[in-house]
């Protein structure tokens, strides 16, 4: 009888993603095993057992998936659990907390692909708005769109300390320029609209943080994306399957258009573990490239 393919899911919460748990069975993994309230100390630790346990040939059937709710957590994880690898004795590692980089991946990506199609424009250089951005979607969503050398405003709802230290923390970590913005009101919302090309919003499901007045009246508008599926929708006008309908002077990407290339993503990302023969370890970055592919 073949070896099982074990995925190992470490969370930092009190419970592990069911979501990912199916993604990861349906992906191809036997057995998902999740652990709970995991500290950054312990990660070492877990991966060396099971590392230990299965010997170097049976590598590519073990795999570490982490996720939580924190960036900067999960890819600190990440990095502790490629250090506590022993060659040969090491296997595959994926951060995705709260599903949040492969969400983001694909916001962008859709987001690039509508300004390529419709606009014949690149994402570099242009005005990216990301609102929700002290949600782990949306840090991660500004941070990819950076990287790509795009101008980025963070936007918090909640005064403008939080989402300042999240553009300071990108560019420590990451070596990217954001902007940060407070949006807590509507009048703040609007005047952070006027010069927007790219308005990407990531808050929380079911709360509507932009109207179709305020899309109606950002004149440089070229793409508003969506990732909230549980209505009222984050940006009102955009419906949840919509992909490139016209709304004011741009189109917008709804939730489930942006959520089937996210679907792919993580997929694909959880197959490419167990089809690896080298050990592979896997974020953001790994992410939009895998989205990019995906869209086209």
């Amino acid at each position: 009888m073949e070896a099982p393919y074990i995925l190992h899911m470490l969370s930092p919460l009190r419970h592990v993603s069911p979501f990912d748990v199916n993604m990861a069975l349906d992906a191809g993994f036997t057995t998902a095993v999740p652990y709970t309230n995991v500290e950054l100390a312990e990660v070492a630790g877990l991966v060396q057992d099971a590392i230990f346990s299965r010997g170097p040939k049976l590598a590519k059937r073990t795999s570490v998936f982490i996720g939580g709710r924190n960036a900067i957590l999960a890819l600190d994880m990440l990095n502790s659990a490629r250090k506590a690898m022993v060659p040969p004795f090491a296997i595959s590692v994926l951060a995705d907390p709260a599903g949040s980089f492969t969400t983001a991946a694909a916001m962008v990506a859709c987001a690039e692909k509508a300004l390529r199609d419709q606009f014949k424009m690149a994402l570099a250089s242009r005005r990216v708005v990301v609102f929700g951005a002290t949600g782990v979607v949306g840090f991660a969503a500004g941070v990819i769109a950076a990287l790509e050398q795009a101008k980025v405003t963070l936007v918090g709802y909640d005064g403008p300390a939080r989402v300042k230290g999240l553009a300071e923390t990108a560019k420590e970590r990451f070596q990217v320029e954001l902007q940060s913005a407070d949006g807590s009101t509507e009048p703040l919302k609007a005047a952070l609209l006027k010069d927007a090309e790219v308005v990407l919003c990531a808050g929380r499901a079911g709360v509507q943080i932009l109207s179709a007045q305020q899309i109606a009246q950002a004149p440089a508008l070229k793409v508003a994306a969506d990732i909230n599926a549980v209505p009222p929708a984050g940006i009102e006008g955009i419906g949840a399957q919509d992909n490139g309908v016209k709304v004011g002077s741009g189109v917008g990407l709804g939730a489930l258009a942006v959520g089937g290339v996210k679907y792919g993503v993580e997929a694909g990302l959880l197959r490419r573990m167990i089809e690896t023969e080298k050990p592979v370890y896997l974020d953001f970055r790994d992410a939009f490239k895998l989205a990019r592919e995906i869209v086209g």
